[in-house]
């Protein structure tokens, strides 16, 4: 497919459209919804598809409308949101670093909120929405100072990310073993990232986040381009590169923080999303909107093969992911290492 170029006087908009990328995204937003409306179908009286639809436009039967609406909605939605937080901020990472291995998982973010948690449970500090978003934000600024020498170049930021990573493990681990079983367990099951038991006090602060930060992101689209020509060509166009990488960094913290507050670190969504995306795409990085739409299928879809894997047990969702992405790490390794 070709490129369509437009421009408009008013606003003085110009641009360039992709009818492939419109299409991925109509596709993956298509199967995202498919996986939306079968997770709010299961549960101890399955719905159907079409009950389902029906509920989300508050027609059909009242005690469907309500189940959908009141018990099963917010934790669909929740999922759905993650995944487009993930999704997006995968994207930026992967494009600000130039490396298809730089994500929140691999360079410490998402580490840094599980810390945050961990400790709130273990001294008894309540919020775990809060605690993780400031774990995220806090190791994030500290990998992005450590990684500074004349510049923070994509390289070092990955390379410090996974020593700060493996730090903010090895103390989670530790007050994981030194706290009581009781705050271990309520620990471990937000560790895995999880879905079970979300609310309407999960989604309104998602919500209110995606609404500014995905905005946000696409408008930055333009650097995250120039950042793709390499350091020295950037600067060569007038891009001010440490301000646009220091931008486009606390863009996907926030990101990741927020979705990682609602639903847990749910493992490698942020990896495998953006990669997806671009393939699906063929675009030389990996596309915003494309990312998050996948992210929030991988997301809906890994919590149906959750509950559905095994009779009456409902494994949390970052077990299923981390299944369907660890072979998708080790292909990039491959590959990296090949190149």
């Amino acid at each position: 497919m070709t490129q369509l170029t437009f421009r408009l006087s008013v606003p003085p908009v110009s641009g360039v459209l992709r009818p492939r990328v419109i299409v991925v995204c109509l596709a993956l937003a298509a199967a995202a919804f498919l996986a939306f409306c079968l997770g709010v179908g299961l549960g101890e009286v399955p719905l159907g598809l079409g009950e389902v639809v029906q509920a989300l436009f508050g027609a059909g039967d009242q005690g469907t409308v309500f189940v959908v609406g009141e018990l099963r909605l917010p934790r669909a939605l929740t999922g759905l949101l993650a995944g487009v937080a993930f999704g997006v901020s995968g994207a930026l990472f992967q494009t600000m670093t130039r490396n298809p291995l730089a994500s929140p998982d691999m360079i410490g973010v998402t580490q840094g909120a599980g810390l945050a948690v961990v400790a709130g449970i273990v001294m008894g500090v309540g919020g775990t929405q809060v605690l993780g978003f400031a774990g995220a934000v806090v190791v994030a600024l500290l990998t992005y100072l450590l990684a500074w020498r004349r510049g923070a170049s994509g390289y070092r930021i990955v390379l410090v990310g996974v020593g700060v990573s493996w730090m903010c493990t090895s103390a989670t681990e530790y007050l994981m073993v030194t706290t009581g079983d009781f705050q271990a367990q309520q620990a471990l099951g937000w560790l895995f990232g999880n879905l079970n038991a979300r609310e309407w006090s999960h989604v309104t602060p998602l919500a209110l986040a995606l609404a500014v930060l995905v905005p946000a992101a696409l408008l930055l689209g333009r650097w995250t381009r120039v950042l793709q020509l390499g350091d020295e060509v950037a600067v060569v166009l007038g891009a001010p590169v440490q301000a646009a990488r220091l931008t486009l960094l606390l863009t996907g913290v926030a990101l990741v923080a927020s979705g990682t507050a609602a639903a847990g670190p749910v493992a490698f969504v942020a990896l495998a999303a953006p990669q997806i995306a671009q393939r699906l795409a063929r675009t030389a990085w990996p596309p915003p909107l494309a990312s998050g739409l996948a992210g929030a299928f991988i997301v809906l879809a890994a919590d149906v093969v959750a509950r559905l894997l095994i009779p009456d047990v409902e494994l949390p969702v970052g077990v299923v992911t981390g299944v369907l992405g660890a072979p998708l790490l080790l292909w990039l390794l491959g590959r990296a290492r090949r190149r």
